[in-house]
């Protein structure tokens, strides 16, 4: 199974070789369900090989998380690049975020009923979802002072998505309210 592999030069292709048969796993096993087993099988290697990328599946979750976060944060960015407006760019951003997570099989894996405490938890653990909020932050207000205060409200935009991942509003227009008037007021002061 291991012999056509990857070789150790090809490490990059390897990883997201890896991570592609990860988001295949998830959609079709769940998060939860899908073993470092099953995520070799999906990749066509062996375990052995698929630990020598990823020491844990913790790990894997991480790197997959991680990864899926910059191409939606890119995503994202491009989609609302134009709105000058810094209300409506949160709100947009957020509500737009929401919906890809929503609309992308293996991102709303992690926030089915029975993966939502295991997407969330790690969601809040990553450092590259912290760092992608704080920069977002502090490219919409600018330099402040008190940078850990950003941090802060990085992380608290962070849980008001995972809310809305986990908890969806009523309707789509009951979630733009919420965001229009609770939290976009709250970012952009």
């Amino acid at each position: 199974m291991a012999g056509g592999w990857l070789r150790e030069e090809q490490a990059d292709l390897a990883v997201d070789k890896i991570l592609n048969a990860a988001a295949h796993a998830f959609v079709e096993l769940g998060v939860s369900a899908a073993s470092m087993s099953d995520i070799a099988r999906y990749a066509g290697c062996s375990r052995g090989t698929l630990y020598r990328y990823f020491k844990t599946r913790h790990d894997l979750h991480l790197a997959f998380v991680n990864r899926t976060a910059v191409e939606l944060a890119a995503r994202v960015g491009a989609e609302v690049s134009s709105i000058e407006d810094p209300v409506e760019h949160v709100v947009e951003s957020v509500l737009r975020s929401v919906y890809h997570v929503r609309n992308t099989p293996a991102a709303a894996a992690w926030f089915a009923p029975a993966d939502a405490g295991l997407g969330a938890g790690i969601s809040r653990g990553s450092e590259t979802i912290d760092a992608l909020t704080t920069t977002f932050i502090a490219r919409l207000v600018g330099e402040r002072e008190d940078e850990s205060s950003d941090r802060l409200l990085a992380r608290w935009l962070v849980r008001v998505i995972l809310s809305l991942l986990t908890s969806p509003g009523e309707s789509a227009e009951e979630e733009r309210t919420l965001v229009a008037r609770f939290v976009a007021p709250a970012i952009v002061r």
